[in-house]
């Protein structure tokens, strides 16, 4: 390994902005089965479903309203 590197033509990284952090998180059995069959019939990964849909609730600020019966 070299005791100095040149940076100077480096570039910022352009997919920064959007790196991902994993989590844990407790969903329903019915929730989980639910973005499984979309996944399947869209062919892209449930887990990228769910990603996508809660960022969606995030860009457009969307409010949850609950009613308790």
């Amino acid at each position: 390994m070299r005791d100095e590197y040149d940076f100077s033509n480096g570039k910022p990284n352009p997919y920064a902005k959007k790196l991902k952090k994993p989590v844990t998180i407790n969903l329903d059995i019915d929730t989980i089965d639910y973005f499984k069959r979309a996944a399947a019939s869209s062919g892209i990964p449930y887990q990228t479903l769910i990603n996508l849909y809660l960022s969606e609730c995030a860009a457009t600020e969307k409010q949850l309203h609950l009613t308790w019966k």
